[in-house]
Order: structure tokens, then C-alpha cells, then sequence
């Protein structure tokens, strides 16, 4: 988070990721982590946050029966399909709308924290017992571990894709980014150490959904509201993540690596919409051929990677351009680390799940020829320049 908040205020450009590898390492390692980011990451990351959203709204209707799987699948398509119209008639109601689920998320996460606490007060620690035993802990079962661990964190870097649209970025930046790392951090943190006040270590892998079991537990006929929050939640990351990712194929357009139509802006609703239904129908595909573990384990693998080399880039670019004006610096220590830990479990992931882990980095890899096919060679067929806008 620290080192995004260095890149974006150095390099003021909006894209995130994809922009701060142009600037490091050039355009043909920017177009591979687009290209994963089109075909792969961003469509099953939206598709795992989207399961979630599906097996929450659908609890206080089941409850205490499981869901059908095809139902989960069903709710989250609407779920999709409406986020998705959203962002594409208008960038007020998504940010008016967004500001109101920002809430509803923090009153979810206070409905956990306050009864968890009082739990914890009344001296409900059994489960605290031997919490940091390894004697059952698999080196094989590490990458998921960080993956999905690292995932509910993982959203300090949206900030970055829309940093043009941000006034004075060389100040507000790293400190939204601090502020709001230090306030997830802490919320999440008391989240899980409610959790463990009411379910053992067991209870909370075997849940379907962690906060319905919590509330079952502990809330009685309460307990159908925090499924509806959780939610709402989910929709909230969902709105947010497709309005920020947006922005970053607009602006792959804009340098002339994307069809030029994902630059253009509807004339009434002033929203980038091709930019914003690009993502559709590769979700669509993911949501309905893969489960929430192997679509995290497939898409983590890409993320991971590919944010170790933004970092990766920060540590470069200090070397290679010692003189760009950095507002915020980040102590060196603090991206080699991150580096360091980042590949060691990206690569370790290659052993543990070989066949989503492989698929992944087959499909990163096949941005080579892509690149060359659509971007390099100037003396392109005359059907593909007219498609490429």
C-alpha cells in the first residue's frame, strides 16, 4: 500500500498497475498485465466477489437450508448484470450509491465487532488456545492461505486508477490510502477475533458463510439482518472495483492499446461505457465454470504476480530516475521485502495447484503474441485496424 501511494504521486496517471509498468519497464510488459487483466483477473475477481454477494442476499430466504449451488449462480448474474448498468448510466449514482454501501459495510462489520468483543470480555477465549500452532500447518496450503488472507486487503490499489480524477494527488493519495488501510486493518482484525469468540478454528473453514454462522450463534432471529448488510457489502466492492477498473481500460485505450472505442465517453451520461461492459461477458463465463476457491486461487496467482512487478518497478524506477519528484517516499526496505514475499508465494502456488496456477500463467503468457498480432506490427490486415478502432 505504501509503495502504491510513492507511484501515485510520482507518476500522475490514472490506470494503476497497467500505467505504472509502462513507466517501468515499457509497453510490452504493460500490454501482458492488461491482457491478463481483460481475459482473466479482473472478470474472476469480480466473479468471486460477486459468489459472495450471491450466497449472502440469498441466506435470510434459505436459512437454515443450503442454498442451490445454480442459485447462488443466478443471483449473482442480477447482481452483475445490475452493477454493471449502474456504472453505465451514471458516474454520480455510482459514487452517491457507493458512499451509502461504504456505510452499510461499516455498520455490517459493528454488528460483528460489538457482540464479538462483549464475548471476548465475558472471557470466551477457548478457541484463542493454541492459535498459532503449526503442527498442522502444510507449506503446500500456504499461497491460498496469503491469497485469500491478502484478498479481503487487497484494495489499496483503486485509488490509483482513477488518480487524474483526484484533486491534489500528491497529498491526498498516500493519505487515503494510510487512513484507510489503518481503518480496514483494525476492522477487519476485531472482525476475526469476534468470529473466534463464538466458532473453533473447524466451524469457521466448514462455513458456507462465516458472519450468517456468527449470527446464528449468537444473535438468534437477528441473525437474518447481517447476511442482508454482508450483502451489501459485496455489492459495495463490486460497484467500487468496476468504477476504478474501468478507468484503466480507458486509459490502455488512450495509448493506443485497445480498440479506441474504450476511450470514448457516452455524450449524455459522461460514462466510459464500452469501458465499463468490456468485462461482462468474460465474468459471466467465469461465474458459471468455476467455484470461489479455484476462481481465488486462479486469479490470485496473476494478481500477485503482477503487483510484485509493479513494486518490483518502484525499486527500478528509483535507480533509473533518480530525479522524479517523489511527494511521498517509502522507506527501500519496505518494497524489497514485499517483493521478496510476493514471487516466493507466487511461484510456491505453482506446487501447491498446479492446474489453476499453470492456466493462469499459460494465459499471461499468451499476451506475447497478442502484443505483436495487435500492437506492434503496423502493417496490420485492414479488417483487424478497422475492429482495432
Amino acid at each position: 500500500a505504501l509503495s502504491y501511494a510513492e507511484l501515485g504521486t510520482c507518476i500522475k496517471k490514472s490506470g494503476g498497475h497497467y500505467t505504472y509498468i509502462m513507466e517501468a519497464f515499457g509497453p510490452q510488459m504493460a500490454f501482458i498485465r492488461l491482457w491478463a487483466d481483460l481475459i482473466a483477473i479482473r472478470p474472476a475477481a469480480m466473479a468471486v466477489i460477486s459468489l459472495a454477494f450471491g450466497q449472502y442476499i440469498l441466506e435470510p430466504l434459505f436459512m437454515p437450508c443450503d442454498i442451490p449451488p445454480m442459485a447462488v449462480k443466478l443471483a449473482t448474474a442480477i447482481g452483475i448484470t445490475s452493477v454493471m448498468y449502474l456504472n453505465s448510466m451514471s458516474v454520480t449514482w455510482t459514487a452517491r450509491i457507493q458512499i451509502l454501501l461504504t456505510f452499510s459495510k461499516l455498520l455490517a462489520i459493528a454488528i460483528i465487532i460489538v457482540p464479538g468483543m462483549y464475548q471476548l470480555l465475558k472471557g470466551e477465549t477457548r478457541n484463542f488456545e493454541n492459535a498459532f500452532e503449526l503442527n498442522n500447518v502444510k507449506l503446500s496450503g500456504m499461497p491460498l492461505a496469503f491469497y485469500s488472507g491478502m484478498y479481503a486487503y487487497a484494495g489499496w490499489f483503486y485509488l490509483n486508477f482513477v488518480t487524474e480524477e483526484v484533486d491534489n494527488p500528491e497529498r491526498t493519495v498516500p493519505l487515503a490510502i494510510c487512513i484507510s488501510m489503518a481503518i480496514v486493518t483494525f476492522c477487519y482484525v476485531l472482525t476475526n477475533v469476534a468470529y473466534y469468540t463464538v466458532m473453533s478454528a473447524e466451524e469457521l473453514l466448514a462455513s458456507e458463510a462465516v458472519a450468517v454462522t456468527f449470527a446464528e450463534k449468537l444473535m438468534g432471529n437477528f441473525s437474518t439482518v447481517v447476511p442482508v448488510f454482508v450483502a451489501l457489502s459485496c455489492y459495495g466492492s463490486m460497484n467500487g472495483g468496476l468504477f476504478a477498473l474501468s478507468r484503466m481500460f480507458f486509459v490502455a485505450s488512450r495509448e493506443g492499446q485497445l480498440p479506441e472505442v474504450l476511450s470514448m465517453i457516452h455524450v449524455r451520461r459522461h460514462t466510459p461505457l464500452a469501458a465499463v461492459l468490456i468485462l461482462y461477458p468474460m465474468t459471466m463465463l467465469q461465474l458459471f465454470v468455476g467455484d470461489i476457491y479455484s476462481l481465488l486461487n486462479f486469479m490470485s496467482f496473476l494478481r500477485w504476480l503482477f503487483i510484485g512487478v509493479v513494486v518490483l518497478g518502484l525499486i527500478y524506477l528509483r535507480y533509473t530516475k533518480p530525479d522524479l519528484p517523489r511527494p511521498f517516499k517509502v522507506p527501500l526496505f519496505i518494497p524489497v521485502v514485499f517483493c521478496i514475499t510476493c514471487f516466493f508465494m507466487v511461484f510456491l502456488s505453482l506446487y501447491s495447484d498446479p492446474v489453476n496456477t499453470g492456466i493462469g500463467f499459460a494465459i499471461s503468457l499468451t499476451g506475447i503474441p497478442a502484443y505483436y498480432i495487435f500492437i506492434y506490427f503496423n502493417r496490420r490486415p485492414k479488417w483487424l485496424q478497422m475492429a482495432l478502432g
